[in-house]
């Protein structure tokens, strides 16, 4: 039987109980993605979805860079591809690109599970994109971050101009994507882009330490609050109020609080059961 080739990189999962680490693993191109990355990325999220972690969380490999984006590279075939079909006015293959990406980053993003981006290094470009659509983010005190798309004329389109503006507005979201400037730990965490600095070169551990924290409380009541935070922005507030009063309604009712409020009276740590929906 021929066994299946691992690529030299591409992006890796690796699980710690109940919490995923996803890995973007390419620390020599500053963990930029091509081809093989975005189709390992593909793989990763379908099995994700097959066997969700109770929490993920995202890094880059090595110190340098979290993600510095999509790799322009001539050796990356979908720049070849791009080039080409600038030059002959070709929309098409522009559109398959970017929404190929665009539901990429969303799959990972919509997951009804917490997201947290560990930015253990610099985050440019789709990098940048990535850590602000997720729904928190942990940032080395050495690391910047950095929409940069518009220095090589271009613009965010990994939904990044959408998920900075739901941070912090659209004042400050044009400050940093019309300028393109680098923006580094101590004023993302003053604009509330980040939630949390950590100690140099412990981004990762301070992330994990997060989602275990989060991983230990009851897995339904994560899931419907998670839901009602993400959806609150886009809703007038009365439907938010009704979402969050049905969502509540529903975890109740699911019986997952019976085993906390024990756990209380007990004087001890819940134990929360597994499930699916």
């Amino acid at each position: 039987m021929m066994e299946k080739s691992i690529p030299e990189y591409g992006v890796r999962v690796e699980r710690k109980g109940q919490v995923a680490i996803m890995t973007f693993d390419r620390p020599e191109r500053l963990n930029a993605f091509d081809e093989t990355m975005w189709g390992s990325f593909e793989e990763v999220l379908a099995e994700l979805k097959e066997r969700l972690p109770r929490v993920l969380v995202l890094t880059g490999a090595g110190d340098r860079s979290f993600s510095a984006g999509f790799d322009i590279n001539p050796e990356n075939p979908q720049v070849a591809n791009l080039i080409e079909a600038v030059m002959n006015r070709d929309r098409d293959p522009v559109d398959r690109l970017i929404n190929r990406v665009r539901k990429a980053v969303d799959d990972l993003v919509f997951l009804p599970i917490p997201v947290i981006a560990a930015l253990n290094g610099d985050a440019y470009g789709g990098g940048a994109e990535i850590a602000v659509r997720c729904d928190m983010r942990v940032m080395d005190p050495g690391a910047c971050i950095s929409f940069s798309e518009v220095k090589l004329g271009l613009m965010p389109d990994h939904g990044g101009a959408v998920g900075l503006t739901r941070l912090v507005g659209p004042g400050r979201a044009a400050d940093l994507i019309l300028t393109a400037r680098k923006l580094p730990a101590n004023e993302a965490l003053n604009l509330g882009i980040v939630n949390r600095i950590s100690e140099p070169g412990k981004a990762l551990a301070e992330a994990l330490i997060l989602a275990e924290t989060i991983a230990a409380m009851g897995p339904r009541a994560v899931r419907h609050a998670l839901e009602v935070i993400r959806r609150t922005p886009d809703i007038p507030q009365r439907e938010a109020l009704e979402l969050e009063t049905e969502k509540a309604v529903t975890l109740i009712a699911s019986g997952e609080c019976y085993h906390g409020i024990l756990a209380f009276l007990e004087k001890r740590k819940p134990q929360f059961p597994e499930f699916s929906e």
